[in-house]
């Protein structure tokens, strides 16, 4: 992958390089399926940026903090679908989402405060209000999420907000397999049929949805095994 954390960096470069009088923050979206490395990609790029500067100036805004909370799903119709899809895109506070994306969208233009948004505590499962601040002198951030392009309301609407949208894909055994991996890491599920099986009724079925509804990127990226 370090071909595409190369040309990812060097766009970046490039964005920050044309920025307007006018402007003084860059917003980039990234979106994929489920185990495409969306979160490894950011990260990357963030840091190649960072270390040609004496003073960090890239970050990445994961959107993790935006699944409802457990007390949300418990009051779902039906909860025991409610928690057996969480990830799915009705499970997240999409308006959140957006009035989140809008307020960086300003603030390329509008000097302001630090911007606060949730995290994610895997240990207790749920998000985290304000646990992440992004400070001014953050100049080019990188929000990351699954649905940050799904052709459908209100998610439709980012693309329109930011300065560049980037899409990385991945072939659906590759995802199977680190979703799986990832399960076991994470003591989701004990063994490697049970990883599977949780894999291919939630995640992959996402990855479904974001290929079939996609608003067509800017930049397409393909990730592959390493």
């Amino acid at each position: 992958m370090e071909p595409v954390y190369t040309s990812l960096t060097e766009r970046a470069h490039e964005l920050k390089k044309n920025l307007g009088n006018e402007q003084h923050r860059i917003v980039v979206a990234l979106a994929g399926p489920p185990g495409s490395g969306k979160t490894t990609i950011a990260d990357q790029v963030v840091q190649r940026l960072n270390a040609t500067s004496t003073t960090p100036f890239a970050a990445v805004l994961p959107m993790d903090g935006f699944h409802l909370p457990r007390s949300a799903l418990d009051t779902f119709p039906n909860k025991a679908e409610g928690y057996a899809r969480r990830g799915a895109s009705w499970t997240f506070d999409e308006a959140g989402v957006l009035k989140l994306v809008d307020g960086l969208s300003k603030s390329r233009f509008e000097r302001s405060d630090a911007i606060l948004a949730p995290s994610f505590d895997h240990a207790v499962k749920d998000p985290v209000e304000d646990g992440i601040r992004i400070v001014p002198d953050v100049k080019f951030i990188i929000i990351e999420g699954n649905y940050l392009l799904l052709d459908e309301e209100p998610w439709n609407r980012i693309h329109t907000l930011v300065d560049d949208t980037w899409f990385v894909d991945v072939d659906p055994d590759l995802a199977r397999s680190r979703i799986a991996k990832r399960h076991i890491e994470a003591g989701i599920e004990s063994t490697w049929d049970a990883a599977v099986n949780r894999a291919e009724g939630n995640d992959l079925l996402n990855g479904v949805l974001i290929r079939q509804k996609l608003v067509k990127p800017a930049f397409l990226i393909r990730s592959i095994k390493e």
